[in-house]
């Protein structure tokens, strides 16, 4: 009986100081390994989230974000995966990328939404950028994203 007692005592500990710290982390912009991508003439320094957690947490709680920063999403495979911006506190614009690094679509995304955005066809992969990025550049459906997911430079 004691040594239940101390278990659960001990478990209880535990959850009380765990849940608090695992509560700070979901509230806070979580930071990835950066891929250099070329859209035509422009760099894009990108995070990678290819985890389902690192796609799940993606750009939120960001308050701000460089000009030619971006997030780029990577899945197992072609679906239609469809993006959300549920505590994502920065506007932002997202092109649904084919295998060879080809925009399917483009879609502008309002902050702290929970309106999904989903590509025209499937998709293995979907760059975040700045709302307008790619609308200010002339990047419209059919144009290449280029780097190494895509197999390029």
């Amino acid at each position: 009986m004691i040594q239940v007692n101390l278990r659960h005592l001990t478990l209880t500990f535990l959850m009380l100081v765990i849940s608090p710290a695992t509560a700070l982390a979901q509230d806070a912009p979580q930071r990835l390994p950066r891929i250099d991508l070329h859209a035509g003439m422009h760099n894009i320094s990108a995070e990678v989230a290819q985890s389902p957690d690192q796609r799940q947490i993606g750009l939120m709680h960001r308050r701000t974000m460089p000009v030619n920063d971006g997030m780029l999403f990577i899945f197992e495979s072609p679906q239609l995966h469809c993006f959300w911006m549920k505590n994502t506190l920065l506007p932002l614009s997202i092109a649904f990328l084919a295998d060879d690094g080809r925009i399917v679509n483009i879609e502008d995304m309002r902050a702290n939404t929970e309106d999904s955005h989903c590509p025209k066809a499937k998709i293995r992969y979907a760059l975040e950028m700045n709302q307008g990025w790619f609308a200010k550049r002339g990047f419209k459906p059919g144009m290449k994203i280029e780097g190494a997911p895509f197999g390029g430079r």
